[in-house]
């Protein structure tokens, strides 16, 4: 996979104009860190990993957010990262680069980041009795329809993995065609509104 990723240059270059210079400078940081991070896009966004992700970027209207995909295991002494509160990313809601940390503390995040990643720092997996559920690919008709709803995808960016995978299960089990576009339609309908897919919900 190549260090930068032309996609990466199109996400940057349609979003919002506050949003451009924050996101060039922390692509621009991350990479500073080790020519072994690479760009993707994931989910509509891009993302920098290491042997796995390790941590990734999004912009919105009004905000943008930047995070690690193992934020609860970094080492934050000045406690910065904020837990799960409906935010984009590790450190809440971003509008200018102030509101991110300085530069020498996001550099220590993205090396912690980088060793987690190495298989002698991933732990354990615990066993459990059931299987585990395989991953489900985003379909990319449905990434499509979110893409087009800014405030769905921003929604959606933000729900917690099984929130996404219920919606994602309840699409993909779709019967027939015309089923899995309904479902799709009124997922992003549902999304948009904040509603996490579960069976409280009529199925369509």
């Amino acid at each position: 996979m190549e260090q930068y990723d032309p996609r990466v240059d199109a996400y940057i270059a349609k979003s919002a104009p506050f949003a451009q210079p924050i996101l060039n400078h922390l692509r621009q940081l991350v990479h500073s860190v080790s020519p072994l991070l690479t760009e993707t896009m994931k989910w509509g966004f891009p993302f920098f990993d290491y042997k796995g992700s390790v941590c990734q970027m999004a912009a919105f209207k009004e905000h943008m957010g930047f995070g690690f995909w193992k934020q609860r295991q970094l080492n934050d002494p000045g406690k910065l990262i904020k837990e799960e509160d409906g935010t984009a990313g590790s450190f809440g809601k971003i509008t200018r680069l102030s509101d991110l940390p300085a530069d020498e503390i996001l550099i220590d995040f993205i090396h912690q980041a980088i060793n987690l990643n190495e298989p002698e720092n991933k732990k354990p997996t615990v066993k459990k009795e059931t299987a585990p559920k395989v991953p489900i690919e985003m379909p990319a008709d449905f990434s499509n329809l979110l893409a087009a709803n800014p405030k769905a995808l921003e929604v959606y960016y933000n729900f917690s993995p099984s929130a996404k995978r219920e919606y994602l299960e309840w699409i993909v089990d779709a019967k027939s065609d015309a089923t899995r576009q309904k479902r799709m339609e009124t997922a992003v309908e549902w999304i948009s509104e904040g509603k996490s897919r579960n069976w409280k919900y009529q199925t369509r």
